[in-house]
């Protein structure tokens, strides 16, 4: 009966911890398109160097992706 306990636990806590995660992953999302700097970082972490005109369209397609 205990294992039953421990294994909707892991479930829910599974379940919470996707949750979390996709809410944190959004808000980092929504900083970089305000942040350049912060995009051009996670580019770089990435192996591309963007230059002005690439960090532009970069920074267009996310926001078109926000509205959606």
């Amino acid at each position: 009966m205990i294992w039953v306990v421990g294994i909707i636990a892991l479930i829910v806590g599974l379940i919470i911890g996707f949750a979390g995660g996709v809410f944190y992953l959004r808000k980092q999302m929504e900083k970089m398109q305000s942040d350049p700097q912060m995009l051009q970082k996670m580019a770089k972490q990435m192996g591309y160097n963007l230059n002005a005109k690439q960090m532009q369209q970069a920074q267009k397609m996310m926001q078109q992706k926000k509205r959606k």
